[in-house]
């Protein structure tokens, strides 16, 4: 478990290079193959989630961070969405 927080915080303050985010993209797919759900699914559902999210929220799409992840007792939906402001009068779309 440390492990897993030490490397959170190494994550925030490692450079951005190009095979950070493509190590994020594997664990997503393997982490969707192991919870049995198809990417287009996952893709609809991010989809919908910034759809509402956005009717209140002004967010960051280019730095918003999703994925699933698993283990053997439980899986995990997780979305990270940069706010860059609260909307005073929310959108009823």
């Amino acid at each position: 478990m440390f492990k897993d927080i030490v490397s959170t915080f190494n994550s925030w303050t490692a450079p951005k290079k190009s095979r950070y985010p493509a190590k994020n993209r594997l664990k997503l797919v393997i982490a969707h193959d192991r919870a049995g759900v198809n990417p287009e699914m996952i893709d609809k559902m991010r989809q919908e989630i910034i759809e509402v999210v956005s009717r209140y929220l002004d967010i960051d799409v280019d730095e918003m961070e999703f994925s699933i992840q698993s283990n053997d007792r439980i899986t995990s939906l997780s979305a990270n969405l940069p706010i860059r402001k609260i909307k005073r009068n929310p959108s009823n779309t």
